[in-house]
């Protein structure tokens, strides 16, 4: 398992380092960045979406969605597999380079990013703002209840 600690997915029992993703995906060409998160919700459920920035000029389809889900099912297995992808401007990064994994994952679950430290390193510049406005949208998708 690769990744830091505080990042590593935990996915039905399952330890999944984020790096392993991101090494995945790196070797696609259509992707040029890429951030995964895992939600624990409520009653044993988990909902683990992927935001991946493609390549310009490159809309997220069926068909890349798909390229991503079968190498990561060949390369480690099924819990690898996002349930969700979403196709992203930007892939925030903190002042010293890290992704922002662990503020997304808040703003995911509805902390305010005030109220941590992820609001002195946050902003649009580091494209945390585009996880507000997807929030509204992702909420769909899981149910927190």
């Amino acid at each position: 398992m690769l990744g830091r600690s505080d990042a590593t997915l935990n996915r039905h029992g399952i330890r999944i380092g984020t790096a392993e993703i991101y090494r995945s995906l790196a070797t696609l060409p259509e992707v040029d960045d890429s951030l995964i998160v895992n939600l624990d919700l409520p009653h044993g459920k988990f909902f683990m979406p992927l935001f991946v920035k493609l390549k310009e000029g490159l809309v997220l389809d069926e068909a890349i969605s798909e390229r991503i889900r079968a190498t990561l099912r060949r390369e480690y297995s099924p819990r690898h597999v996002p349930d969700r992808i979403y196709q992203v401007a930007a892939v925030p990064f903190t002042l010293t380079g890290k992704k922002m994994e662990v503020p997304v994952r808040k703003i995911l679950m509805g902390v305010a990013p005030e109220e941590g430290r992820e609001s002195r390193c946050g902003g649009e510049s580091t494209g945390v703002g585009l996880f507000h406005r997807l929030c509204a949208h992702a909420e769909k998708d899981y149910s927190l209840s």
